[in-house]
């Protein structure tokens, strides 16, 4: 069905141009697939489509890809606001904000618009029960996790989640895709909320957070002890604002509900800023201001 090796899939649907949307989109138009991204509405399209070009323009100038490179890849991606326009899709990765009821709804209409029977439905979430989204369609055993890191055109890891519903076919097609296809290394992890990385990753973050909150220590200090005492690449107030204050509280209500463990629990600080819109790196103000 296709020329890239080690799959059936050339054609992929990517619902959601922000930041991580955007960037799956790019890995995957890089790899050589035909690749469809979809938007709410034509100025988030024009926003998406921008964030993306842009990508490839500095991908281009830093020599990660050539000038030809970059103008093929353009050329493989297409934009709608038509979810009906995934219709011939072989793979669609959800990629939207990270809230069960808007991602259900996505689910359901793709289950209506999709006719590749063996088509497979993704979800990029990073904490909502895959098997949530998967009974909301009629083809539980096609939809699996497929959960990218940002950047995702940097980031090696892909964290591959079947839910209970999901077949072997279709979790062996999702990681050959990813492995063979994109050039990520997979690992597998049960539908349990946080995965695997999440799970370390969150309460470490929550830790920062509370102790900065009282006082123990400032930002800056934190995150220096991190970096330069355990050779963490970038401290954990940093790495919050990178991630997006909202999805970490996001992250940390989904863990708190499945297991009940105050520490999983977001602090009162980390909820008042998310509530003031001070979200990180994307809304220039978190731990830290950016221009």
């Amino acid at each position: 069905m296709t020329g890239i090796p080690g799959g059936d899939i050339a054609r992929v649907g990517i619902v959601g141009c922000g930041q991580m949307g955007a960037g799956i989109a790019e890995v995957c138009a890089r790899a050589g697939l035909d690749v469809r991204v979809a938007e709410t509405t034509g100025e988030a399209l024009e926003i998406g489509r921008t964030r993306l070009h842009n990508s490839l323009a500095k991908a281009a100038q830093r020599g990660k890809i050539s000038e030809e490179e970059r103008d093929a890849t353009q050329a493989r991606l297409s934009f709608t606001t038509d979810l009906g326009e995934f219709a011939d899709r072989d793979l669609v990765i959800e990629a939207v904000v990270e809230n069960e009821q808007v991602k259900t709804e996505i689910f359901q209409v793709l289950d209506q618009v999709v006719t590749r029977a063996d088509a497979i439905l993704a979800s990029n979430t990073s904490s909502i029960p895959l098997v949530k989204l998967a009974v909301a369609t009629s083809r539980p055993d096609h939809v699996v996790g497929i959960h990218f890191f940002n950047p995702a055109p940097v980031q090696k890891l892909v964290e591959l989640i079947p839910a209970l519903t999901t077949s072997e076919g279709t979790l062996s097609r999702a990681q050959l895709f990813a492995e063979k296809v994109l050039g990520k290394h997979a690992i597998r992890a049960q539908d349990r909320s946080g995965f695997v990385v999440n799970a370390l990753l969150v309460p470490y973050l929550l830790s920062a957070i509370r102790m900065f909150e009282s006082g123990i220590a400032s930002r800056e200090d934190i995150d220096n002890g991190m970096e330069m005492g355990c050779a963490h690449p970038m401290g954990p107030l940093k790495l919050s604002d990178l991630i997006g204050l909202d999805t970490i509280v996001s992250i940390a209500n989904s863990m708190y509900a499945e297991y009940k463990e105050p520490l999983y629990a977001a602090p009162p600080l980390l909820q008042r800023m998310v509530e003031a819109g001070r979200l990180g790196r994307k809304t220039g103000s978190g731990f830290y201001t950016y221009g």
